[in-house]
């Protein structure tokens, strides 16, 4: 079937076409290890998580690299302040490398959490610096870098389609960009450094044919995509946020070294926000990271139903109000068996729908209307058929084998079924709300109280 993608480059939907038949290369940005990923970026994750998902139940081959960055993103997106990693290590009182590893284990640890596939290669930032020189020296050899005595630096005034993608206004960008410019012998604001020199005090450093030093943010994905996904690839993915000066970076480094296009899709995630103000690491309130919304008694699943509900390409408001709506539509969806499932047993009306649903998620990944869909049909079997894509955990949690109720608990039970039959109201609410800080959900109906372990 026919799989549609909006086009960052191209402000369009279009037919996706693969460079090689029935195969994709996607790159994805990945983390920068310096702090607990905050829900904003793992909600960029789960739409990156969701496209492979999309691409692989169509039956393409997905070969899927995310880059771990641990060394040379400074604290804007562009070349002005500290390296994250150094400012981490200092607030820490720890190496650069043991904050690296640190937070890439808690990285990965919050994508297992919320059923993220972990991509096939995990390249790390360090551990290709040899590629990254390899590809300023080709910059070099073509004339587009310059250096002073800060680095080395990229000529954006020599490459003729700078800033194409992101439409920017070149003249109004530079003017724009003078107030993060921390070397006065930069050629143009808008160049940005390839490998950074003049920092004696970086603990992180390597020889290079320039000196001392260490990579730019932006060399590191070029480099990395490039080594294993070859000079031009399928899809390369980011929060909106990468469009103006990381992913526009990108294309001109990795463009004026190879003569080549470098990317054939650019597919970008709308921002998280807390009232009219975007997630981030120091923003969010008292919830801002997974274990923030564990501790407050979400299920991380309960999140990723949450991400389900908006467009990817649209801004999503969050607060606890809404996730706890996404945590009772997840419960509803757990609690659907075959027994009044109308499809079940219907092999055209579940081809039909099935259908139905497949054309909307591959309609540039519709998956807000796909969840419509399915929760019109209220269809287990149909839930099941595309949970593969939507990763919610249905079968484990629908099909999974009831624990045997404690004798404490059971005590419990007889206890308020008891008080509700005396009429004591009180009494029976403080039973139940005492079941229910115990981890157990009670639904009282014409037959008595349903008390079961809670599933999220």
């Amino acid at each position: 079937m026919l799989v549609s993608l909006y086009n960052t480059a191209s402000r369009s939907k279009q037919e996706f076409v693969s460079l090689e038949p029935g195969k994709v290369r996607l790159y994805c940005c990945g983390p920068t290890v310096y702090n607990y990923a905050h829900i904003g970026n793992l909600r960029t994750y789960i739409f990156e998580d969701l496209l492979r998902r999309i691409l692989e139940f169509n039956g393409y081959e997905v070969t899927h690299v995310m880059n771990v960055t641990d060394v040379g993103h400074m604290t804007t997106d562009e070349d002005a302040g500290d390296d994250k990693m150094e400012v981490a290590a200092r607030r820490e009182n720890r190496s650069p490398w043991e904050i690296a590893r640190f937070y890439e284990e808690a990285f990965f640890h919050d994508t297992a959490r919320l059923n993220i596939l972990r991509p096939h290669i995990t390249p790390r930032a360090t551990e290709h610096v040899k590629e990254m020189i390899a590809l300023i020296e080709k910059l070099e050899k073509g004339g587009l870098t310059y250096r002073t005595a800060e680095g080395i630096y990229f000529d954006t005034a020599l490459f003729a389609d700078y800033g194409k993608m992101a439409r920017l206004n070149l003249t109004g960008q530079r003017t724009e960009r003078e107030e993060v410019v921390a070397d006065d012998s930069k050629r143009n604001p808008s160049d940005f450094m390839l490998w950074f020199l003049n920092k004696p005090t970086h603990i992180m450093q390597w020889t290079s044919p320039w000196g001392p030093g260490y990579p730019g943010w932006h060399i590191e994905c070029s480099a990395m995509s490039m080594k294993y996904l070859e000079e031009t690839f399928d899809i390369h993915c980011g929060g909106v946020d990468h469009i103006p000066v990381h992913h526009t970076n990108e294309i001109a480094q990795s463009e004026g070294a190879t003569s080549r296009p470098f990317v054939r899709y650019w597919m970008h995630g709308e921002f998280l926000l807390m009232g009219k103000e975007k997630i981030s690491k120091s923003k969010g309130g008292s919830i801002n990271t997974l274990q923030s919304l564990i501790d407050a008694g979400f299920d991380p699943m309960a999140y990723r139903y949450f991400c389900l509900q908006a467009h990817y390409r649209t801004e999503l408001n969050f607060s606890q109000e809404a996730l706890a709506a996404a945590t009772a539509g997840l419960r509803k969806i757990y609690s659907l068996s075959t027994e009044n499932d109308s499809l079940a047993q219907n092999e055209e009306g579940f081809a039909a729908a099935k259908s139905k649903v497949l054309a909307v998620l591959n309609d540039d990944l519709g998956v807000p209307q796909a969840v419509g869909m399915l929760n019109f049909y209220n269809s287990l079997r149909l839930w099941l058929a595309f949970d593969s894509v939507l990763g919610l955990q249905i079968a484990e949690h629908v099909h999974r084998e009831e624990e045997p109720i404690p004798a404490q608990v059971q005590a419990l039970i007889s206890e308020r079924s008891a008080a509700r039959a005396a009429k004591q109201w009180a009494e029976a609410d403080r039973l139940r709300d005492l079941l229910i800080s115990q981890g157990y959900e009670v639904a009282d109906g014409p037959e008595g109280a349903a008390v079961r372990k809670k599933v999220i």
